[in-house]
């Protein structure tokens, strides 16, 4: 067995072990449609068949290694501007809200993996940064009925 094939037994083995434990958790109550288990036995559902897919393809001789080694050269500054940004989003959330701070967070972050370079792309930036918080905000506020963060300066 090759290194993606232990890789993938660690991670089986760990997503089973955890997606038992979440076996004893409450189910959903009358005013919520899902119980606090839902999500994480979905992740771990999903990690669990991957893993084992892994172990797959290790058996059956075939790698998911790129062929080439090196790949893409390393931006360190990318990761570092991107850690900041979700910084600064976070400390902003409580003062602007969910919808605005979600907002600005995407469209901010879209423009600096991939800087816009004509008006069609920045309409593109958003329209996805809108529609992530729209439904991002739908999705918890009014399905899950999950308060998300109102602004202190906002109210919003």
């Amino acid at each position: 067995m090759g290194r993606d094939g232990i890789t993938g037994l660690v991670c089986l083995v760990a997503s089973l072990g955890l997606f038992a434990a979440t076996i004893g958790l409450p189910g959903p109550s009358l005013l919520v449609p899902v119980g606090p288990g839902f999500y994480p036995r979905i992740v771990l559902g999903i990690t669990a068949v991957l893993s084992a897919a892994l172990i797959v393809l290790d058996f059956a001789g075939r790698t998911v290694r790129p062929a080439k080694p090196g790949g893409a050269p390393r931006n360190y500054r990318l990761v570092v501007v991107t850690f900041a940004i979700v910084g600064i989003y976070v400390a902003l959330l409580p003062h602007l809200g969910f919808r605005i701070a979600t907002f600005a967070f995407v469209s901010v972050l879209q423009a600096v993996l991939e800087p816009p370079r004509t008006g069609k792309n920045w309409l593109r930036v958003l329209i996805v940064a809108l529609a992530t918080t729209l439904m991002t905000y739908l999705a918890f506020e009014h399905y899950l009925s999950v308060l998300l963060p109102r602004g202190r300066w906002t109210d919003f």
